[in-house]
């Protein structure tokens, strides 16, 4: 399994063997049971226990701004920021030709449809009852807030790639697209960063403000 060595096997199977039969019998359900009873969110491909996955059913996150993402485990991450408080939509994977791996093995399709449907609903002409309205003197509605894709795959020559495709096959439909930003973590020394991540960090310097 991954990130299971052998000695990190033998260890947890001597746990096993050692532990009340309670236990083994709780860890075989938790484990049979998996497939059973979680499945794939069919908007955002987030995991869950319905149809749609809570983030995507909560109607207070942005649902215009969707970060996408290469993994599940990239959600989570995210998620303990308490920054973002828009939608996602997760890859499952990246591109890799050297693995085999195109566009038609990730989710980028359904992304792609997904936008298409969220440019038809924005662009949709105003009903009946809101032109009535307007007739009758009320204040038009806003303008409808901007599409955005956040890209926010991971910083290595697959998730560039991955990044660099995605842009070039969403740009032409007319929405704004933005990649997360690179640079040194907090707390890390120039000493220890490598080539690319101080290019990219002298790439994306701001203005120092006091």
């Amino acid at each position: 399994m991954p990130g299971v060595g052998p000695k990190s096997a033998q260890r947890l199977a001597m746990h096993l063997l050692y532990s009340p039969e309670i236990r083994v019998q709780q860890l075989s359900d938790a484990v049979s049971g998996l497939k059973k009873g979680l499945s794939f969110c069919k908007r955002c491909w987030n995991i869950t226990e319905g149809d749609l996955c809570r983030l995507c059913g909560d109607i207070s996150r942005n649902q215009h701004q969707i970060c996408v993402v290469e993994e599940v485990l990239d959600v989570v991450a995210l998620e303990k920021t308490f920054e973002y408080k828009g939608i996602y939509h997760v890859l499952h994977g990246v591109l890799s030709p050297v693995d085999g791996i195109g566009p038609e093995q990730l989710k980028i399709q359904a992304l792609e449809d997904r936008l298409k449907t969220m440019l038809a609903e924005r662009n949709s002409p105003q009903t009946d009852q809101q032109a009535d309205d307007q007739l009758m003197g009320a204040q038009p509605a806003t303008s409808k807030p901007k599409i955005e894709v956040i890209l926010a795959t991971n910083p290595s020559l697959e998730g560039e790639t991955t990044a660099m495709y995605l842009m070039r096959l969403l740009k032409p439909m007319g929405i704004s697209i933005t990649r997360i930003a690179r640079g040194l973590p907090a707390g890390g020394d120039l000493d220890y960063a490598d080539e690319l991540t101080l290019s990219k960090a002298m790439q994306g310097r701001q203005e120092y403000a006091s």
